[in-house]
């Protein structure tokens, strides 16, 4: 049977009414709002759970015990310092994080300031390369001119051996006769 007029408005009082400061005293925690509902400790959550019977709003006796009240400043102090614990262990992973970064790029710097030299160093010697080349080119420039001259000569002493073949032949010929 559901409660009907003053019982049920004594009833929704139950669950609306705030507990008496003393019991909400924090320390540390902002007041609450005027317009945020507090949150009440001595607050059944079964309570408030729609029944599954059909009576028309009839709390059983599970739904009616209401739980041991916590020590909600005790409760606090734990979640806080398990935040605490929680927000440290994620700062220092951070400032590890940074810390690796930090030495990579360090690492990084010093590989670029090798791989720099040694590059300065391939372009000072290549620049000595190239100078010497220019110094050599002419001496370069004659061994070509001779080159091309002996290729000449030579096929001037094919020339002259082929003549003097016929020519030795044309002697035998001259000699048989």
């Amino acid at each position: 049977m559901a409660a009907k007029g003053e019982e049920a408005a004594v009833m929704d009082n139950i669950c609306t009414t705030p507990a008496p400061p003393t019991d909400l005293k924090l320390t540390a925690e902002p007041e609450h709002r005027r317009d945020e509902p507090a949150y009440d400790a001595t607050e059944n959550p079964k309570a408030k759970r729609p029944s599954n019977n059909n009576d028309g709003g009839v709390e059983t006796a599970e739904e009616a015990t209401e739980p041991a009240q916590p020590d909600i400043n005790e409760l606090c102090r734990d979640m806080f310092d398990k935040m605490a614990v929680f927000l440290q262990g994620e700062l220092t992973a951070t400032c590890e994080d940074y810390k690796l970064l930090e030495s990579m790029n360090k690492l990084t710097s010093l590989k670029y300031m090798e791989m720099k030299d040694i590059s300065i160093n391939i372009s000072r010697n290549l620049q000595d390369l190239n100078q010497k080349y220019a110094s050599l080119q002419p001496y370069l420039d004659q061994i070509n001119q001779i080159e091309e001259q002996v290729t000449a000569l030579e096929q001037a002493a094919y020339k002259l051996d082929t003549y003097s073949k016929k020519l030795e032949a044309k002697f035998k010929k001259l000699e048989k006769r």
